[in-house]
């Protein structure tokens, strides 16, 4: 076993698009990290920000947030609402000093195994990168 640190993720997948994607690299053992503990929500359009911030506390040292693609969400504009709450995570996190790299919120189609993959793979390696996430209590100066 090598010292390098493997970083624990959470990802909230969409039902209908992102974890049919998951799904089928599974079936088609397409090889990724097992680094990501995936969250399945019936749209992304209801990934609270609480959710993602009680991930962190939580030991997570990144979060994905994976949405159908725009046109496509199964609740019409789920998707949409996800997007501007990552984009208000990120301002957030900017904030509290928290690198925006470790909250990734990406689009995902039932048949894109592959970019599920990547997705998955480019995550890991720029976490890993990042190394461990400090809890919040050490962003606050205490």
């Amino acid at each position: 076993m090598s010292g390098e640190f493997e970083p624990k993720i959470v990802g909230f997948l969409c039902n209908w698009c992102s974890y049919a994607g998951a799904d089928k690299a599974g079936t088609a053992q397409s090889p990724y990290p097992p680094n990501v503990s995936i969250v399945k929500v019936m749209c992304s359009g209801r990934v609270d920000p609480q959710f993602v911030m009680a991930a962190f506390d939580k030991g997570a040292d990144g979060v994905i947030m994976l949405a159908c693609h725009p046109g496509d969400c199964h609740y019409t504009e789920g998707n949409l609402r996800a997007l501007g709450r990552h984009r208000m995570l990120l301002r957030l996190l900017e904030q509290l000093g928290i690198e925006k790299e470790r909250c990734v919120m990406d689009y995902v189609s039932a048949g894109e195994s592959e970019k599920f993959v990547k997705v998955i793979n480019d995550t890991v390696r720029a976490v890993r990168e990042l190394g461990p996430f400090r809890p919040f209590s050490s962003h606050s100066g205490k």
